[in-house]
């Protein structure tokens, strides 16, 4: 489960939210000699959601390389080219202090189509033994000034267990960042009072790459971007139309028959939802560590590759594995993976995703009697979407089930719905606290499908 309540380590929306396989899946989506369903869909409304995000050698070019390159061959990414220096770096959760090389590539500004309430920045990366990247972002306010630079995530995809000796930092978020009118909370920008019409209306995106002094070796920033949302503040959500049914064969996996297992990650598997959610998409991909990477994890455990998802998932100042940017750079450490965090508007937003192939990782949380069958109550959690039944239902992969045969779930369509995209909620002590807005994690093919191409520009990722 995901701490969403415990607001020093994470807050999901501020406490005045915004006011205002292919041909496999295909067969999955719909059994063989039956018709797509056909059900009349209701005008989508305008998406409180901007996306950017940079990943061509044209994008690249609009920023400012400052000691950078675009390197990567077929897929263009940032690399160190001359470094601008050193500099030293006092890692807060080892003690080190080392020695860095660096270059940096500055952002475009962009301007966001939604004047927004929360910033979200997501990147697809390679770090190399002794390289890691620095992710920060600068926003400009609704009356004219602007946001500090604030660090939104430093990031390897190693960590010292592999080699105790090597160069290397323990990926982490960065706390105690704001300026009186806007705080980061673990890995989301989020306005202090959206209640007086301020917005952060545009933003520009700095990239710091860090490597060994003396060697040649960089590490490649492949995809970088931001979500800016202002979702409406509401306790209840419009109820959509179900579309089109069927279901995507994705692995089943639980966290909770880790539990115990590696403490050291968030106590170990029980708190795991993210990264287990994360690992049954990869493989859906067809994507997966190796015998050779899993040698770590102690023979007797189950499904090792969830042991690993969370060890290099795991951020060392939020303390958990939860970190929603941590995981989708996690996933694109895979071969021609892409993982972008963005907030969709409804299911049939996911309807869309999963006709074209693609499940989603979502982000919810609720009162055990919300959700009918869950048969357990949450502050934050991660399940993924596979599919809709005949009647519009959500079938889930949920990972806090009992074993992996009881992972497929099949909650209720009004109930999920609902647990998923509103801002506002009652605990169990009836107090107002956050819901995620419709937060989820999209992982995808470096060459998606020209079907797959459609639906993520449907719901606004390119």
């Amino acid at each position: 489960m995901d701490r969403a309540e415990d607001m020093s380590r994470r807050r999901l929306l501020t406490a005045a939210a915004g006011a205002a396989a292919v041909a496999a899946v295909a067969a999955a989506a719909t059994p063989a000699g039956a018709a797509p369903a056909a059900r009349r869909r209701p005008p989508r409304a305008d998406r409180p959601v901007d996306n950017r995000a940079w990943t061509s050698r044209k994008d690249w070019s609009t920023g400012t390389a400052a000691g950078t390159r675009v390197g990567g061959g077929t897929r263009p990414g940032v690399e160190i080219d001359e470094p601008l220096g050193t500099t030293d770096y006092a890692d807060p959760h080892t003690g080190r202090t080392t020695t860095w090389e660096y270059a940096r590539w500055t952002g475009p500004v962009h301007r966001s189509a939604v004047p927004g309430t929360e910033i979200i920045a997501s990147w697809n990366a390679r770090t190399p033994r002794g390289t890691w990247i620095q992710v920060e972002l600068e926003g400009t306010y609704s009356d004219g000034t602007g946001t500090p630079w604030y660090v939104l995530g430093r990031w390897a995809s190693g960590d010292d267990r592999q080699d105790p000796a090597a160069p290397v930092i323990r990926r982490t978020s960065v706390d105690g960042q704001e300026d009186g009118r806007s705080t980061v909370w673990t890995d989301t920008l989020s306005l202090d009072d959206t209640t007086t019409g301020l917005r952060l209306v545009s933003y520009r995106l700095r990239l710091t790459l860090y490597r060994e002094p003396g060697t040649e070796v960089t590490p490649t920033v492949w995809r970088l971007g931001a979500m800016t949302s202002d979702v409406p503040d509401r306790f209840t959500v419009p109820a959509s139309e179900p579309g089109r049914a069927g279901e995507l064969a994705v692995p089943r996996y639980s966290q909770e028959v880790h539990k115990g297992q590696y403490p050291e990650y968030d106590n170990g598997g029980e708190a795991w939802c993210s990264p287990t959610s994360s690992q049954m998409i990869l493989e859906y991909w067809g994507r997966g560590p190796t015998a050779a990477d899993l040698a770590w994890v102690d023979p007797s455990f189950a499904d090792p590759q969830v042991c690993h998802a969370a060890r290099f998932t795991y951020d060392y100042q939020y303390g958990g594995c939860g970190n929603w940017p941590f995981n989708a750079a996690y996933a694109a450490t895979y071969r021609d993976m892409q993982g972008v965090v963005t907030r969709l508007g409804s299911l049939t937003d996911l309807e869309t995703l999963i006709a074209a192939g693609i499940p989603a990782i979502t982000s919810q949380s609720f009162l055990k009697e919300e959700l009918t069958g869950a048969g357990y109550g949450t502050a934050g959690h991660l399940m993924t979407v596979v599919g809709f039944t005949d009647t519009g239902d959500v079938i889930a992969n949920d990972p806090a089930s009992p074993s992996n045969a009881a992972v497929r779930r099949v909650y209720r369509r009004r109930e999920w719905e609902n647990i998923w995209l509103r801002t506002k909620r009652k605990n169990a002590q009836g107090k107002v606290v956050s819901g995620t807005g419709g937060v989820c994690y999209l992982y995808f093919p470096l060459r998606p499908t020209k079907a797959q191409v459609r639906a993520l520009a449907a719901v606004g990722v390119r």
